[in-house]
């Protein structure tokens, strides 16, 4: 039997939102491509003609939710600035929600052991986001080194807190990385005038 073409986009797309879903919850070597396809309403037979391969759907799946990342990025920086980014990333809502959130803080470990395909893909992407973040800064001399470590500041106190979970700790945690996250994009302090002390 054959689809249309309109409906097998959807199959993987939908294949797609649920592996990045399950990746990012359970982990990528913890989730099979069966658990994956069932999630998805889908039969095992019907993972091959979207995907050659786990590792390729794994590609594909990581990419697509940096690209949601992205979009959430640019939708909070218009709302509120970096500073609600900032809130939002890391709020409990995030912490206690892995599957929907940030997927280099679910999968950093295990992206680093992918393939050099998937590794690339990875790298690009952030390296997108991190350009994003630093058009988003105010003056300073090196916007991208300020990104780069605002974004492992953010990784970094999410995972910890997500190791925490359900302690007052967890909490702090969170409250400790939003301070030295906004401590880093702070503007430079304004030279004074010529001739003035």
């Amino acid at each position: 039997m054959r689809y249309e073409k309109g409906r097998k986009d959807a199959s993987r797309g939908r294949i797609m939102e649920v592996a990045a879903d399950r990746f990012r919850s359970d982990g990528i070597a913890a989730s099979g491509l069966a658990a994956i396809m069932s999630d998805a309403g889908l039969t095992n037979g019907a993972f091959y003609p979207h995907f050659q391969s786990k590792a390729e759907l794994v590609r594909e799946s990581v990419a697509a939710a940096l690209e949601a990342q992205s979009h959430q990025l640019q939708e909070a920086l218009a709302a509120g600035g970096l500073e609600l980014a900032i809130d939002a990333y890391l709020s409990a809502e995030h912490r206690d929600n892995p599957g929907k959130g940030c997927a280099s803080a679910a999968l950093l470990p295990e992206i680093a052991r992918q393939p050099a395909e998937t590794r690339a893909v990875y790298a690009e992407r952030v390296q997108s986001l991190m350009r994003q973040l630093a058009e988003a800064l105010p003056p300073t001399e090196d916007p991208e080194a300020v990104a780069l470590g605002v974004f492992s500041t953010l990784i970094g106190a999410l995972q910890l807190a997500r190791a925490m979970e359900g302690s007052e700790l967890s909490d702090r945690i969170l409250a400790a990385g939003k301070a030295a996250a906004r401590t880093l994009i702070q503007p430079l302090p304004k030279e004074p005038a010529p001739g003035r002390s």
